[in-house]
């Protein structure tokens, strides 16, 4: 269907307006929202990822594709929904206490939306104890911790303990990303992987999702 592969394009492109126009076209003439889902956006997405991987894209234009691919979802989701369509896996982000910065963070979400995920972003500033009742809310598989500044990222520590203190530590796993952290920290606090961009961030889900 040439519709999916000018879908993927336009996306990998950054044209928003156009990807939005695509993705109604399609579901006007019966392309069910998954096909559109997984044989447009997620092939444009898979492009941009690996053109990012290997220097053919840059930040600013990755996240004009990820904006486009924003746009597209939210004409899908209802129809999503209606389909019954289920997602690849629950996944909970945010920003770690004291720190404001969500680009990478959002982009990461934006993402993994387009990879087939269910994301809950919690937002910026997040504190431990609200970590811990999003996890008792909304019982996700992976919680993603961002942080941008080497002041803030032992906040992410607090909130992995916070999260063991109550006895959630099992029922989640760990990814942490941002300018700072590495995968020694990783490690040293006790988290379950490290994603240094949001391409790795995605493979690093789908390989805690599959364990």
């Amino acid at each position: 269907m040439k519709e999916l592969q000018e879908l993927a394009d336009h996306l990998i492109n950054g044209y928003a307006d156009r990807v939005a126009a695509v993705t109604q076209d399609l579901l006007n003439k019966g392309a069910t929202p998954q096909t559109i889902l997984n044989d447009g956006l997620i092939a444009g997405m898979t492009v941009v990822g690996e053109r990012m991987r290997t220097g053919e894209m840059y930040l600013p234009e990755v996240l004009q594709s990820a904006s486009a691919m924003h746009v597209s979802l939210k004409i899908l989701k209802p129809h999503l929904a209606k389909d019954g369509v289920e997602s690849r896996g629950k996944i909970m982000m945010g920003t770690v206490k004291g720190d404001m910065h969500d680009i990478g963070k959002n982009l990461v979400g934006i993402m993994l939306e387009g990879a087939g995920f269910e994301v809950i972003d919690l937002g910026l500033n997040v504190q431990p104890q609200k970590f811990v009742e999003a996890i008792q809310t909304h019982q996700p598989a992976i919680i993603g911790l961002s942080a941008m500044l080497t002041t803030t990222m032992l906040n992410m520590k607090t909130a992995i303990e916070a999260i063991a203190h109550a006895g959630l530590r099992s029922k989640v796993k760990i990814l942490i990303g941002g300018a700072p952290v590495s995968q020694k920290f990783a490690d040293d606090i006790g988290a379950d992987a490290y994603a240094r961009d949001a391409v790795k961030a995605v493979d690093k889900v789908k390989e805690l999702i599959a364990a």
